[in-house]
């Protein structure tokens, strides 16, 4: 809103200073500005309102030190974070732009979603919440949405960057001889073309096309990225929501991850640096820094009462919001293929539970009594039976998730 404000002055008034109203630094910063402020000033508001309600964790004894404790702590704090974020968002976003609005989109249906998990657990007193069948059919209508979006959107192209290459010689003044010559390139034209391509890390000058796996027939391959957009969605929420057990540990693991696809955004976003860079250029992608901006600002907000000991946790509305967000962000600038490496504390959690599982079953089966390969899963909880600190573990996790995303930066210069 105060995008097309600020525009709207700079092209019909002669006041000083409104251009940089314009630009994606200037709103970007406003926005993880506001963000942090609306988190911590209005989280405080919030929590007293939740307590007052009387909606707090309901929490079952697995036998950790110092659960019980936390036993009327509020939750749904994922409305803290969804403020945070949409509020900058609407006021700094270029709301005509197609990724924000999908990113928009993304953030109050798995809001929703997990909001309405929450209340059944809460108001209803049902521990299991909304039934993993119905959790599916969201995500999966979600994907559908962001699939088909990606699929029919006009304003949805890659670039394919033409050069032009230019040879340069170096003559003796005195002899006119050649003694030394070197070629350059320069991008002369970019043609926007609709495309199923999307980044291979590692590899220089590849990207994987989604329609050799349907023999160049364009329709079964957009079919077939809409499957693929279910599974990135539906994987990523998942592993963030099993992520969300200990004080701090989701947001702060979050942060890391949110900042690299801010930068993929919009090193993406600008045909300059993508030249540079050999990435995909995607016109407009850049616009997602300022969302980016205002989620990292809300995820750092929510840490102030989130942190060890939790004044608030967030519950399915924050943990389904924050991976899914995660997961729609990366396919709309292309990056889904690095989300296995950015997002590896997700992908750790999420197969700790399905190695103990099928292990236990598997051992029951042969031996008639179940074993485990972990003392608990997920394995943050693994290490809290070890008799290790919550905050030892966040912080660990945190560590991980940084490294994870600088080696996820690595990839950009390894190719």
């Amino acid at each position: 809103m105060l995008y097309w404000l600020f525009r709207y002055l700079n092209e019909n008034t002669d006041l000083p200073g409104m251009r940089v109203g314009e630009y994606i630094s200037f709103r970007s910063a406003a926005a993880i500005i506001l963000s942090l402020l609306i988190a911590i000033f209005a989280g405080k508001h919030i929590i007293r309102l939740l307590r007052r309600k009387q909606i707090g964790e309901d929490i079952r004894d697995l036998g950790l030190d110092g659960q019980l404790q936390k036993k009327g702590t509020p939750t749904m704090g994922g409305i803290i974070i969804i403020l945070s974020l949409i509020i900058p968002v609407l006021l700094f976003g270029n709301l005509s732009n197609v990724y924000v609005q999908l990113m928009i989109i993304s953030t109050l249906w798995l809001g929703f979603l997990g909001g309405l998990d929450d209340y059944i657990k809460v108001f209803r007193h049902n521990k299991e919440g909304l039934k993993g069948k119905f959790k599916i059919v969201g995500q999966v209508g979600l994907g559908i949405i962001v699939g088909t979006t990606m699929w029919l959107s006009d304003d949805i192209v890659i670039r394919e960057k033409s050069f032009e290459t230019y040879t340069y010689t170096i003559t003796d003044d005195r002899t006119g001889e050649v003694v030394d010559s070197y070629t350059d390139r320069r991008v002369i034209s970019t043609t926007p073309e609709k495309s199923l391509k999307t980044s291979i890390p590692f590899h220089k000058d590849t990207m994987l096309d989604y329609k050799v796996f349907t023999g160049n027939n364009e329709t079964l391959a957009w079919l077939l990225y809409i499957v693929v957009a279910i599974f990135v969605i539906t994987a990523v929420s998942n592993g963030a929501n099993l992520t969300d057990g200990i004080d701090g540990l989701l947001t702060g693991v979050s942060v890391p991850i949110v900042l690299v696809l801010g930068i993929l955004a919009y090193l993406s976003g600008h045909i300059i640096y993508s030249d540079y860079l050999n990435i995909m250029y995607i016109p407009d992608s850049g616009e997602l820094i300022v969302f980016a901006a205002a989620f990292v600002g809300a995820l750092i907000g929510f840490l102030w009462y989130n942190s060890f000991p939790a004044q608030i946790f967030m519950g399915d509305t924050g943990s389904l919001t924050i991976g899914g967000i995660i997961a729609v962000f990366a396919l709309c600038i292309r990056k889904e293929l690095l989300l296995p490496l950015l997002c590896g504390v997700f992908l750790v959690e999420a197969l700790s539970v399905m190695v103990q599982v099928a292990y236990f079953k598997y051992t029951k089966r042969k031996y008639g009594e179940g074993r485990r390969i972990l003392l608990m899963s997920p394995i943050h909880h693994h290490y809290q039976k070890k008799g290790l600190f919550e905050t030892k573990i966040m912080m660990r996790f945190f560590i991980i998730s940084l490294i994870l995303a600088a080696l996820t930066l690595v990839t950009l210069k390894i190719q």
